[in-house]
């Protein structure tokens, strides 16, 4: 017998914006519990893209490329009768969210570059202006559940 769903924690947004999203994200970012390291990273972050992108504001270029990476569909298998489908399955706000915060996060991590500051900024300049690894990523995706859409109907 399945227990219940344990409820969903809210966690107080971040000091400097007073934003929920930033809060999440630099949750995500943060390694072995160290929330300073983290926000150091991400506030540098900040500091970079408004250093590299003069006429837009930081934050609202970090938003950009979160809603740019969000994915709409996913494929989820589903086993009916000894067969494994991948079903498309709309994505749902909470999920595309952490979906583009964990993609996002992984291919910064992966990239060249000096500073993970560095690379996280070039990671979120490229997703706001539609292109880079994260943004393949969603396409990717995107088009696996397009290719399985004969499926749908097992939702």
């Amino acid at each position: 017998m399945r227990r219940r769903r344990p409820e969903k924690r809210t966690i107080l947004p971040d000091p400097t914006y007073k934003d929920y999203t930033v809060a999440k994200f630099i949750n995500y970012l943060m390694k072995n519990g160290k929330k300073s390291i983290a926000e150091k990273i991400f506030y540098n972050c900040l500091d970079i893209i408004s250093e590299k992108e003069k006429n837009e504001n930081a934050i609202d270029i970090f938003k950009k490329a979160l809603t740019n990476v969000s994915p709409a569909l996913e494929v989820k298998s589903k086993r009916i009768g000894g067969a494994t489908y991948q079903v498309p399955m709309e994505v749902s706000q909470a999920r595309k969210l952490s979906l583009a915060m964990r993609w996002i996060l992984n291919f910064s991590r992966s990239r060249k570059g000096k500073t993970m500051s560095n690379r996280l900024a070039a990671e979120l300049i490229a997703a706001a202006n539609n292109e880079g690894s994260s943004i393949k990523k969603k396409e990717d995706t995107h088009k696996m559940a397009e290719a399985n859409k004969a499926f749908a109907h097992f939702r």
